[in-house]
């Protein structure tokens, strides 16, 4: 969520290349990051924000990081591929007790 307040609302401080344009590629991954981000904190739709999330840390890597290096250590991607694999654990986990999808007995399988 916070990657998402600093593409967006410039917040804690702007990106070092400037804010993005809303409807540009890093400013729709802010958007995904700032709302999926509040879906997640609140446990509300966890499971299909959490796939779309993983989805766009896949797409961050491969488009951002591997072009530089194959190697996640030297590209700077190991935060994506780490909140990748994360996103995707959530999205396999049910939702807990206290989650709203869980009061609202939201435990199908997607």
């Amino acid at each position: 969520m916070e990657h998402g307040t600093q593409k967006i609302l410039g917040f804690p401080a702007p990106p070092e290349k400037g804010m993005p344009e809303l409807l540009s590629l890093s400013g729709i991954g802010g958007v995904m990051e700032l709302v999926g981000g509040l879906l997640i904190v609140f446990d509300f739709l966890t499971r299909p924000v959490a796939f779309l999330l993983a989805g766009e840390m896949a797409v961050a890597y491969w488009m951002f990081h591997a072009p530089r290096s194959l190697y996640p250590v030297l590209n700077g991607g190991d935060a994506s591929i780490l909140y990748c694999f994360v996103f995707l654990l959530i999205f396999f986990a049910e939702p807990g007790a206290w989650s709203v999808d869980g009061s609202r007995g939201d435990r199908r399988p997607i």
